[in-house]
């Protein structure tokens, strides 16, 4: 079976995305190439017990590829860091400037088809932002930044686990924000991506996958009583998705609106196989409930594969040798999962959304 090219960044080097992405590539049946510092990379592996003949430096990303069945392949674009700037839990502008570069290196190298799929440690946003770095300015997450340096049309930021899988309307906004950024057509975007996903991964409990979307307002808004976006808004999403499953000849059968509390239970008893949510943290909490540590973000829409951990950079725990690399071992399994014998399908949708936006102009 072929093997897929990963290309990882490591995250923020003051955190233990460079801990856990090591320890996970050490096990990952996958090729991996590890974008980050060098030297830190080495000082992890050492920490975690991984022999060092492992770790292969590499001065070009695709050298990785040709590398033995157990080696990891480590490529630093950027200068290395100063001993300050990679201290345990103290990140600073240097320390933010490099890992927005290390993204950048791994999502170019897999736009451009020299890797199957880039996988992402977790960063500090605010770092980024104060990093002064060009693209740096407003820096909100991946799913942001990635959309912006792909000139993808839409994106939707998931979450997967086995127990449960689920869409965002909204990503990363002050709770205030939220009713005003939701939309009939950001609802129809993350019903149909999540689709998408679904019908990519098979082993759906049903023939058709079938999905929940949440409601914003308790109850549903009691037929406007508690609120009137279920019917003026998210109602007409899920009729856009319906048409938008059928005109793309994708099989998903969409639910709702249902109160977000029962949507997520019933998800997770089996009656969904996944909840299209409407705000970061009405997905988060439910997913972290029963899949933390072992649950993979994902960005939909893109024009190329990514995954990540769900968790962050935990500061108090770097440099300890104690961070469990599950999550960032099953966003490894995950984006190989996507990629090996599918790639062509599972970027057809973007695709042809791009080639639509082209004929338009």
């Amino acid at each position: 079976m072929r093997r897929a090219r990963l290309a990882v960044s490591i995250g923020c080097p003051c955190g233990v995305g460079v801990e856990v992405s090591v320890a996970a590539a050490a096990e990952s049946d996958a090729r991996v190439l590890l974008i980050g510092d060098a030297s830190l990379i080495a000082d992890a592996a050492e920490m975690r017990g991984i022999d060092d003949s492992r770790l292969v430096r590499v001065t070009r990303p695709t050298q990785a590829w040709q590398l033995s069945e157990k080696s990891i392949g480590v490529y630093q674009p950027t200068t290395s860091l100063a001993p300050k700037d990679r201290a345990a839990g103290a990140p600073t502008s240097a320390s933010g400037a490099a890992q927005l570069a290390w993204i950048n290196a791994a999502c170019d190298l897999t736009s451009r088809g020299e890797a199957d799929a880039m996988v992402t440690g977790p960063v500090s946003k605010d770092a980024i932002a104060r990093s002064r770095a060009p693209g740096s300015a407003g820096f909100l997450g991946h799913t942001e930044h990635l959309q912006r340096r792909l000139g993808a049309r839409e994106v939707v930021m998931a979450f997967w686990s086995e127990p449960l899988t689920t869409a965002l309307v909204t990503t990363h906004l002050p709770l205030s924000a939220v009713p005003r950024a939701i939309s009939a057509a950001a609802v129809a975007r993350a019903a149909f991506w999540l689709g998408v996903l679904l019908a990519k991964l098979g082993g759906s409990r049903a023939e058709a996958p079938r999905i929940a979307v949440a409601a914003l307002n308790p109850h549903a808004g009691e037929s406007g009583l508690l609120g009137d976006e279920e019917i003026e808004i998210i109602s007409p999403g899920i009729e856009a998705a319906r048409k938008r499953f059928t005109r793309e000849r994708v099989d998903v059968v969409l639910a709702g609106p249902i109160p977000a509390e029962s949507a997520f239970r019933r998800a997770v008893a089996g009656d969904y196989d996944g909840v299209v949510a409407m705000y970061h943290d009405q997905a988060t909490i439910p997913m972290k409930l029963v899949g933390f540590g072992e649950a993979v973000n994902i960005s939909l829409g893109l024009p190329i594969v990514r995954t990540s951990v769900d968790h962050g950079t935990a500061y108090d725990r770097a440099g300890k040798a104690t961070a469990d690399p599950r999550g960032m071992g099953e966003a490894m399994s995950l984006a190989s999962r996507l990629v090996i014998g599918g790639r062509e399908k599972a970027a057809a949708p973007a695709r042809a959304a791009s080639r639509r936006k082209t004929q338009r102009r």
